[in-house]
């Protein structure tokens, strides 16, 4: 029987691949008999040299082996599996057209597209296919047992991410802490104790554990080498999540150095190339946006005027991307003078901390409120963005006084751009005041890809036209 991520599942799949592939082959040279002449150059039916059916399983049963499509840790996602599936396939397909170059360029280029074109197709789909038949329960999984140890914040995420992956086969046992049973607010996860770190080498025998994934905050880590002797002599698989919130002041990440794998913990929040595809992002989509708002705008500068003496745009120094101080660009909302005003306005909650923006704020003009509920007083900050001083997603700039009350962890919230809109935002905004839940930003900047800025420009005019949080 065929379990999901087992040894023959993995042969399995390598037929299936050499199969489909072959398949894809023999039905493109079928199908190009439909395309016009004139396109083809075909004087005649599509052929193959006999050696091609012997190249074409070679090149890519080695190629999907180095590439390592195979990999159970590589593949538990379907958007990975998928990915390296494409890549495969596409590396595959060039080895090929390199050996078509050397031994027969008479090949039709129509038959290697439409090949090419096939292949990807069936390779995709029948691995789509074979996740929801595991999902609906019709094949098995091949069960592993993990047991976390620690039953904080770490382990309680990997163990959400745990059973996330059913499907796939991870079964939670439980957890050694000495904290008690407990579920989450909508009773969707379960954190079952099942004793003390202590008890670690029973509980492994007695529940048939497979995996022990060790998830201790970090004054507890003096104990992981304790854990690891009372488990060696064991056939259990040991793994080690490192204490997220210890690592936030950096973006950790595994180096390999003379042989040996280290965590890096001083790489940069953005690569050369990540910043390079953000700036061009950003001054492409801000250029199409400011062409757009320049009728918008200039209703709200009449507006404005209408309403209130004083300037059209309002100018606040913010602390930008690694501490740079910059002026950021505002529509005026509130009177002449409001900043002169802000101590009247501050509050501190029970636990000290302060509070600065509320939604009675009485500096607020008529027109001001409007615009802040829509946030139409932002779309000055687009000139921002095309100076290079702000992104259009980021955490959001911040202003000095309140980042000279930060904690030390709370600055890394200022190593990529500052932007216009970001993952706090759209997750609270002024519902949870941004000084007091820079951990929003941190998930941002651990997190951060070209794709998770789209999401959030996407997601971004539905907080808006909501309204929520925003005064």
């Amino acid at each position: 029987m065929l379990r999901r991520f087992g040894v023959n599942y993995a042969i399995f799949s390598i037929v299936l691949d050499i199969l489909l592939t072959l398949v894809a082959l023999v039905l493109a040279t079928y199908l190009v008999r439909y395309i016009p002449t004139s396109l083809t150059n075909l004087r005649g039916p599509a052929t193959i040299a006999p050696y091609t059916y012997l190249a074409v399983p070679i090149i890519w049963g080695i190629t999907f082996l180095v590439l390592s499509v195979y990999d159970p840790k590589r593949i538990y996602k379907a958007i990975d599996e998928l990915q390296i599936v494409a890549v495969a396939t596409l590396s595959s397909a060039l080895l090929f057209a390199g050996l078509l170059y050397l031994a027969q360029r008479d090949f039709s280029r129509w038959v290697f597209l439409l090949f090419l074109g096939l292949d990807l197709l069936f390779l995709a789909s029948w691995r789509i296919l074979a996740r929801v038949l595991f999902r609906i329960g019709r094949m098995p999984a091949g069960e592993r047992r993990v047991l976390i140890v620690g039953a904080g914040e770490v382990g309680q995420r990997v163990g959400q991410m745990i059973q996330e992956y059913r499907s796939m086969g991870l079964n939670l046992s439980g957890y050694l802490d000495e904290a008690p049973d407990n579920t989450d607010e909508d009773g969707a996860f379960v954190m079952h104790v099942l004793g003390p770190l202590e008890d670690v080498r029973e509980v492994v025998q007695t529940g048939r554990i497979d995996d022990v994934v060790i998830a201790l905050p970090q004054r507890d880590y003096p104990q992981i080498n304790e854990l690891v002797l009372a488990l060696h002599d064991l056939p259990v698989h040991v793994r080690v999540v490192p204490d997220y919130f210890s690592l936030a002041l950096y973006r950790a990440s595994v180096d390999d150095f003379g042989g040996l794998p280290m965590i890096n913990l001083r790489d940069p929040a953005l690569n050369d190339v990540q910043r390079l595809v953000k700036r061009m992002f950003d001054l492409v989509l801000s250029s199409i946006l400011l062409s757009i708002a320049l009728l918008p705008m200039a209703i709200i500068v009449l507006l404005i005027r209408l309403d209130s003496k004083g300037p059209i745009i309002f100018r606040q120094q913010r602390v930008g991307e690694n501490g740079r101080l910059f002026s950021m660009y505002k529509f005026r909302s509130m009177v002449v003078g409001a900043e002169k005003m802000q101590d009247t306005v501050n509050e501190v909650n029970e636990e000290g901390q302060v509070l600065f923006k509320k939604a009675d704020d009485p500096r607020v003009t008529r027109v001001g409120r409007f615009l802040r509920h829509t946030s139409l007083d932002e779309l000055p900050q687009l000139l921002n963005v095309w100076k290079g001083d702000m992104s259009l997603v980021g955490p959001r700039p911040e202003l000095p006084w309140l980042v000279g009350q930060y904690e030390p962890w709370q600055h890394k919230r200022l190593a990529v751009p500052q932007g216009m809109t970001g993952w706090w935002q759209i997750n609270g905004r002024a519902d949870k005041p941004l000084h007091l839940h820079t951990e929003e930003d941190l998930y941002y900047v651990q997190n951060y890809s070209l794709w998770m800025d789209i999401y959030i420009l996407l997601k971004t005019p539905w907080v808006v036209v909501r309204g929520k949080g925003a005064y």
